[in-house]
């Protein structure tokens, strides 16, 4: 389900299946003054009212149903320039090289410092 608290009106999209890491990148966000939603499948993500609104998309890679790469190719077809920032728990230099092929602007490996993400937001939203 999405949740969506707004700081500015800047809204990231975070799209995780793991409700951890949903609660703890909400609890980054909102620290630093982002607006954000959050959604437990991409499925969830595409369908709602908030797919047109976001400025940026954080994904998970490895997600039931549409994984994060999946997700990101189907973005990238509806809104083309939508930043997307990958996230993953696991080393797999194969996604990290298509999410970036495929022109994600960042990709991070769990567990990543908060510094380390909002900067790729930033770069992600010049």
């Amino acid at each position: 389900m999405a949740e969506l608290k707004t700081y500015r009106a800047t809204r990231i999209a975070v799209v995780d299946d793991d409700y951890r890491v949903r609660e703890s990148l909400g609890s980054l966000l909102e620290s630093a003054g982002y607006a954000f939603a959050v959604f437990d499948s991409a499925e969830v993500f595409l369908q709602s009212r908030f797919f047109a609104e976001v400025s940026c998309l954080i994904t998970d890679v490895r997600m039931p149903g549409i994984d994060g790469l999946e997700l990101q190719r189907r973005v990238k077809l509806r809104r083309p320039q939508l930043p997307v920032i990958c996230i993953t728990a696991h080393d797999d230099d194969g996604a990290k090289t298509r999410a970036l092929e495929q022109g994600a602007v960042g990709f991070l490996y769990k567990p990543f410092s908060s510094k380390e993400l909002i900067n790729s937001i930033r770069l992600a939203l010049q």
